[in-house]
């Protein structure tokens, strides 16, 4: 449904994205990851055609974004950024103008959308009065009203609180069931990507440093943080089983390693243990080690 190739872009003379490439599948929930600035924004605006790639290519179901974004965006609905909407109108008489100037406003399908998002009874008020989660389900609703194939959210959660995170979540998941919705979204909240996404993409600086399945980002090897002194000893010791050294005085070993094997070594090596604590690597330490910068 989208595919992705190659973009680049630079900033004042700085790279913003260094050829970034991925496809999202028809009917797939795919996550853009990474810290902020890290170029997930300006991946999602080239897509929109709201920004100028420097080079590379977007296409949307077969068709190039950059020779002919009209027709490619018709089937893409989206939230990019902050939504600005004219605060002294009604969520109705936003929706009205700003759906209007692309299209045709259809009244009937525009409260079904309304409904759906839970706006009914405050639609007719100004939007001055919306909190920033009533501004985001009009900012959904805007996007939905063309009935499009492909939903394209730029931080869709972001200054939302728990619960409106989870309704949020819920309802991009229905899309996705009742619809086959395919979505892309952009996030640094790794537990909104792990509960969301099929697959996920890794930004850093502007660099595509992970990509594939949300599972496949766990790893189920036993990991150790470990305190010791003299600390050559302990690297030594170690390395000998394989050990990966991560940030925060952590180990990493392979699955078959015998951890006691490993305790009995160290002290054998004359290593002075302060800490020895068995750890679970989280899918957080896992994106952690993707992203971290060099």
């Amino acid at each position: 449904m989208l595919s992705v190739r190659n973009l680049t872009k630079k900033f004042a003379g700085k790279d913003a994205l260094k050829g970034i490439s991925f496809e999202v599948s028809r009917g797939e929930i795919y996550g853009l990851l990474g810290h902020n600035g890290a170029g997930k924004s300006t991946t999602l605006g080239i897509i929109l055609s709201m920004v100028a790639a420097g080079s590379g290519e977007v296409l949307i179901d077969g068709i190039s974004v950059q020779k002919d974004p009209r027709q490619a965006l018709r089937k893409v609905g989206s939230i990019f950024e902050s939504p600005a909407f004219y605060d002294y109108m009604s969520g109705w008489e936003n929706l009205k103008v700003l759906v209007g100037l692309s299209g045709t406003f259809d009244g009937e399908k525009a409260r079904e959308v309304v409904e759906r998002v839970g706006l009914s009874e405050r639609i007719g008020s100004p939007v001055s009065a919306y909190s920033h989660g009533m501004r985001q389900r009009l900012a959904l609703a805007q996007a939905l009203l063309p009935e499009p194939e492909i939903l394209l959210l730029d931080e869709p959660t972001d200054g939302l609180d728990p619960e409106g995170i989870k309704w949020f979540r819920d309802f991009v998941l229905g899309l996705r069931e009742e619809r086959g919705m395919t979505v892309l979204f952009n996030s640094h909240l790794l537990s909104e990507v792990e509960q969301m996404c099929d697959r996920v993409s890794i930004i850093r600086a502007g660099e595509l440093v992970y990509e594939g399945a949300v599972n496949d980002l766990r790893d189920d090897r036993p990991a150790l943080k470990i305190t010791a002194d003299p600390p050559e000893a302990l690297r030594e010791v170690a390395e000998r089983f394989r050990g990966e050294q991560m940030p925060g005085e952590r180990w990493v070993f392979p699955e078959e390693t015998v951890i006691p094997e490993v305790v009995s070594a160290l002290v054998e090596a004359g290593v002075a243990l302060s800490e020895l604590t068995p750890m679970r690597r989280s899918l957080e330490d896992v994106y952690l080690e993707h992203s971290q910068l060099k």
